[in-house]
């Protein structure tokens, strides 16, 4: 199979597989709560076949593979009794929670996965350091291992990026073993670097035999999943204000759209392939891991933003919730419908604005 292809069946699966491990996350929190669920469908109708049914749940096959949908009952009628719109708010925010729950708890599997297949970060080592940079000046030099940041010990790259990121144009300590020398130095990290170089101007060792140790035990990596995790989604919410303070640039921060990201996913698992075939030849490399660290990045950025407040998805419909927590009544479902029209034909508008300029001009995403 030519990797186009694979690339393209892998991109196919990843999409329409979070859209229905989000639906089943809504599925099963509505079950435990005894909210009824009248269908579950795998792929959008038209329908296919029915499945079986299975405890007043019908579960179908339909034409449209991309995908999966739960039709809750009594979805907008409060007066349907075990329907969603009948349980109380907690429950509704629970089961609205449940889809992009289901998606962090499978980033959080794909991370545990990938941190299995390299190892545990161990040593953050400098592998090269750009002239005139901040490093240089502040006399880092290839093969210096970064031990703390700030006064706090670091044993991986994303601890040092995440200091660092929060500390633009602001003095950061740094302590660097230097074979038997241990070094203190101070540098500036750049708000605003040239291309193809950091805030500190360094490159950072990923060879994992060098920068990793090996897992132990698969328990071992479930922490760190949960903490990798955590750190994406964080890094994720504080995007516009990292744009709007400056600290990083606009256009390094614009959306990926089907095409870039059909893009991304062909270059990762050409690289991908091509690293494994090289590990059998007679100059070996490390094996590559770009393509679970796409489907990691997708998942948790598909999950962030289902969340946003944002009308017709599920962060809009818990904000009108919210409401009803405090004043023991819901907003009139004929005002719910407006907010929700209007929001869906905002989000339509805007998806599609974004949609056609990534059909025009993709965004160019060069993997290390």
């Amino acid at each position: 199979m030519s990797t186009a292809l694979l690339g393209g069946l892998i991109f196919v699966v990843v999409f329409a597989g979070s859209i229905l491990l989000h639906e089943l996350g809504h599925f099963i929190a509505a079950r435990l709560l005894r909210i009824q669920v009248d269908e579950f469908g795998i792929g959008f109708p038209p329908r296919l076949v029915k499945l079986f049914r299975w405890q007043g749940t019908d579960f179908t096959l339909n034409w449209i593979p991309l995908g999966g949908f739960n039709r809750l009952h009594g979805e907008d009628d409060p007066n349907l009794p075990g329907g969603m719109a009948a349980a109380r708010p907690w429950k509704r925010i629970v089961v609205l929670l449940a889809g992009a729950g289901m998606n962090l708890l499978t980033a959080v599997f794909a991370v545990s996965l990938l941190i299995s297949q390299t190892g545990i970060p161990d040593k953050v080592i400098i592998k090269d350091v750009s002239a005139d940079t901040p490093a240089s000046q502040a006399g880092i030099l290839p093969g210096d291992v970064v031990t703390q940041v700030g006064g706090r010990t670091i044993h991986a790259f994303s601890e040092l990026q995440a200091y660092t990121s929060s500390h633009l144009g602001q003095t950061v300590e740094l302590t660097l073993r230097r074979g038997d020398q241990v070094l203190k130095v101070s540098l500036v990290p750049r708000k605003n670097p040239p291309p193809g170089q950091g805030a500190m101007g360094v490159l950072i060792e990923s060879d994992p035999a060098k920068a990793y140790r090996p897992v132990k035990s698969w328990f071992e990596t479930i922490p760190l999943s949960f903490q990798a995790t955590g750190q994406a989604i964080g890094e994720l919410l504080s995007l516009p204000g990292r744009i709007i303070a400056g600290t990083i640039p606009a256009q390094d921060a614009q959306i990926a759209g089907p095409r870039s990201i059909w893009n991304l996913f062909q270059q990762a698992v050409s690289r991908d392939v091509q690293s494994r075939e090289a590990a059998g030849s007679s100059q070996p490399m490390q094996p590559t891991n770009y393509t679970l660290v796409v489907i990691i990045n997708l998942t948790i950025s598909l999950a962030v933003i289902n969340l946003l407040p944002i009308p017709a998805l599920d962060g809009g419909r818990i904000f009108m919730i919210l409401p009803e927590l405090i004043l023991r009544r819901p907003i009139p479902a004929k005002y719910q419908a407006v907010i929700n029209g209007i929001g869906f034909i905002f989000l339509l508008t805007l998806l599609g604005f974004f949609y056609i300029k990534d059909l025009i001009n993709p965004l160019t995403i060069n993997l290390p």
